[in-house]
């Protein structure tokens, strides 16, 4: 059965490689294998700050990490370790609205309401923090998901990655209260 649980600096492999199944299994027919390949490590992967801060979780199945997701009070929008443009400055929950980061499910467990467990612990956590709104930066396969949970996108946004590529990313943002 699957569990939630708090990710700890130990799962960083197994949290690597999940988010590389994930991303190469779901975001065909919305990315190509190079923007995905190229992704990974820079746009998808890793944040240790979520960790470090309690507010990045694993769903496990008979102890296999098979989900991941978090949000934070930070202001960093997406991106793993080595991300440029990362802020570690603290937002306000009177004017900012929390993150939600770094969602990914295995292939082999999506479409089962995983992330949407995720999700909503997520916003639990945040709102109990004081934050009145929760903003993300939405993959394409991720729109679905976030769309029926209550998130309003925007414009697509273009970002670059490593090798001349880019992605195509989507902001979204719910009211909390």
């Amino acid at each position: 059965m699957y569990a939630i649980r708090a990710a700890t600096p130990a799962d960083r492999e197994a949290i690597d490689g999940l988010i590389a199944a994930s991303a190469r299994g779901l975001s065909q027919g919305d990315y190509t294998e190079a923007q995905v390949e190229a992704a990974l490590g820079s746009a998808f992967g890793f944040d240790s700050q979520l960790v470090a801060d309690g507010t990045y979780f694993v769903v496990e199945d008979r102890g296999a990490l098979v989900g991941c997701g978090g949000w934070s009070f930070r202001a960093t929008r997406f991106g793993a370790d080595g991300q440029a443009g990362r802020s570690a400055a603290e937002l306000d929950p009177a004017t900012d609205a929390a993150r939600i980061r770094a969602f990914f499910i295995h292939p082999d467990h999506a479409r089962r309401g995983l992330g949407r467990a995720l999700l909503e612990r997520c916003e639990s956590e945040a709102r109990a923090r004081g934050f009145r709104a929760a903003e993300l930066t939405a993959t394409l396969p991720g729109l679905r998901l976030y769309a029926t949970c209550g998130y309003a996108g925007g414009p697509r946004e273009s970002h670059p990655l490593p090798g001349g590529l880019t992605i195509d990313f989507v902001p979204m943002r719910k009211a909390l209260v």
